[in-house]
């Protein structure tokens, strides 16, 4: 005797709502250089998304607070002279981010306290070494400045001191 059975799941009953357009960001041109990343991190102030750029990598830093149509002259951060393809914030300061770039660097930047308002192009640490695309970037959830970068066949751990000016 044939008998149906419903596989029971814990999401069978939860609905979702969309958010209106003003809470939402919206008109960012999004990276369109294909990589095992999200294309965006978040920490408790800001956002970051890796964004389509001419002449190399760049991506936008916005606050969390801050949402709605964003502006195609909002300030990004750029100093890859290739595409970005993995972003991560450090777990111990809200106002440090790492990137890994086509160009085989990692740079780690400081964003000023109530984001960016000007352009940021100088980073903190140039991270040089590897000699392929760099495409995974994290940091070490309870160790302070521990990055590691990836490639595909390749694994490197930075340790560095991080100075705030």
């Amino acid at each position: 005797m044939f008998r149906r059975v419903v596989r029971a799941s814990k999401f069978r009953h939860v609905f979702g709502q969309a958010l209106k357009n003003d809470q939402c960001y919206d008109d960012i041109r999004v990276s369109r250089v294909t990589w095992d990343s999200s294309f965006c991190a978040v920490n408790p102030k800001f956002v970051a998304i890796i964004i389509e750029a001419s002449g190399g990598g760049a991506f936008l830093v916005l606050p969390l607070n801050k949402s709605g149509r964003i502006d195609k002259a909002y300030p990004t951060v750029c100093g890859h002279t290739g595409p970005v393809l993995d972003i991560d914030w450090c777990p111990h300061n809200d106002q440090v981010i790492a990137s890994g770039s086509e160009d085989c660097t990692v740079m780690v930047w400081q964003i000023p306290e109530n984001g960016l308002v000007t352009g940021l192009s100088e980073p903190v640490v140039v991270l040089e070494g590897h000699s392929k695309r760099v495409g995974i970037i994290t940091w070490h959830p309870t160790a302070r400045n521990v990055l590691l970068s990836a490639v595909t066949h390749c694994l490197s751990v930075y340790i560095f001191v991080l100075i705030n000016k």
